[in-house]
């Protein structure tokens, strides 16, 4: 009886053990109210991460995106300083010309470029235009390469003639001031608005095709083309202009160019302008030394042109550089030029340069020359400090 006892009670112990360690209801409870707590707190903590995540992507693709823009966009400019001590009025300081350029690439054969000049140091607005300075876009254009070689520009752009007109930061030409021929006859700085073709035809030879905005020339005026550039700021567009080039440069150190336009009426409308225009130059590059030769004709039909002598427009030059070191060349030019060539009056100016130039480095210039007329009141002596990048 007692051995039965016995082991009634050792097969009970666990269902009392038992029985004393699970939770009652109301524990039970309580830890299901304490779980969801935790897991709402766990949803309420994803719920911030997620949001971080989330912004640090979006952060993340805006800088990728800003980063791939700023890699496609590209800055530089250029400017120069002048110092004139004339024979034969007041010396002169001048801020010539301050330059940016911005340039974008849309895709591989898609691209734009941009100039905005400040010319004379600042721009006074005067209610009869007396202001010292100008601030302009000289260019603004899509240029779209639509085959291998071959380019179509669109917009505001430089007019394809002469040396200086494409090209003409300081450091890359000889002399103080610009050469008057490429100034008056050509006249550089140039641009218009229109459409151009662009590519090599040959091995050697390239050229350039375009029809743009014209001159309007004031036929009351001295008639001089450089007075009818109208700079594509609401420019009259009666008539248009067209212009071709050809330049060969197969044969290394060498270029020849030719540029020839037509306008029907360079004076829009005002009277009667046909005007026909050439250009030639050459360079050549010996070693250490450059030769350099331009010529340019304007042949204005019209009877107000004739009138003054305006009808024939000429300048040529030619120029002798070489390079003593890498950073300091000396220059030689002789040119002339006339804006009223067919006049019985002797109207032509000749004038003689020489100077030197110095490269800091080969884009920071600093120049000293002097300039000799005859048949104006031109002489000078010229200091300047130009750069580019």
């Amino acid at each position: 009886m007692k051995k039965t006892a016995l082991a009634l009670a050792i097969c009970g112990l666990p269902l009392v053990v038992n029985a004393a360690s699970a939770p009652s209801q109301e524990e039970m409870w309580q830890i299901i109210q304490q779980q969801q707590k935790e897991i709402e707190r766990l949803k309420a903590d994803q719920k911030v991460a997620d949001s971080k995540i989330n912004a640090t992507a979006d952060a993340v693709e805006k800088t990728a995106t800003v980063a791939s823009w700023a890699s496609r966009t590209t800055i530089g400019g250029y400017g120069e300083h002048h110092f004139n001590h004339f024979k034969n009025k007041d010396d002169q300081v001048d801020a010539h010309r301050f330059v940016i350029y911005v340039g974008h690439q849309f895709s591989d054969t898609v691209r734009f470029f941009s100039e905005v000049e400040i010319e004379h140091g600042f721009v006074e607005d005067t209610s009869d235009g007396s202001g010292p300075g100008e601030l302009e876009i000289e260019q603004a254009y899509i240029a779209w390469d639509f085959t291998q070689g071959q380019t179509l520009t669109m917009g505001q752009f430089l007019i394809p003639v002469g040396i200086i007109n494409e090209t003409h930061e300081p450091d890359t030409f000889y002399g103080v001031e610009r050469n008057n021929v490429e100034s008056a006859i050509i006249p550089a700085t140039w641009w218009e608005t229109g459409a151009m073709l662009s590519g090599e035809i040959l091995p050697g030879f390239n050229y350039n095709l375009a029809v743009h905005s014209g001159l309007a020339i004031d036929p009351t005026g001295n008639g001089a083309v450089r007075g009818g550039r109208q700079k594509s700021a609401k420019a009259t567009a009666e008539d248009f202009a067209y212009t071709g080039r050809l330049v060969y440069n197969a044969i290394s150190g060498l270029e020849l160019g030719a540029t020839y336009q037509y306008q029907a009426d360079v004076t829009q409308g005002a009277a009667e302008g046909e005007a026909t225009f050439y250009e030639l130059h050459a360079r050549y590059q010996i070693a250490n030394l450059t030769l350099t030769a331009l010529t340019a004709e304007w042949d204005i039909d019209g009877a107000t042109f004739a009138a003054n002598g305006s009808d024939k427009q000429e300048g040529s030059y030619i120029e002798a550089s070489y390079k003593i070191t890498p950073k300091l060349g000396v220059f030689v030019r002789q040119s002339q030029w006339d804006n009223l060539a067919s006049s019985a009056a002797d109207t032509e100016i000749e004038q003689f340069d020489a100077g030197i130039n110095y490269w800091l480095t080969p884009t920071v210039v600093v120049k000293a020359d002097f300039a000799d007329q005859v048949n104006a009141k031109g002489d000078a002596v010229n200091l300047g400090l130009g750069w580019s990048f």
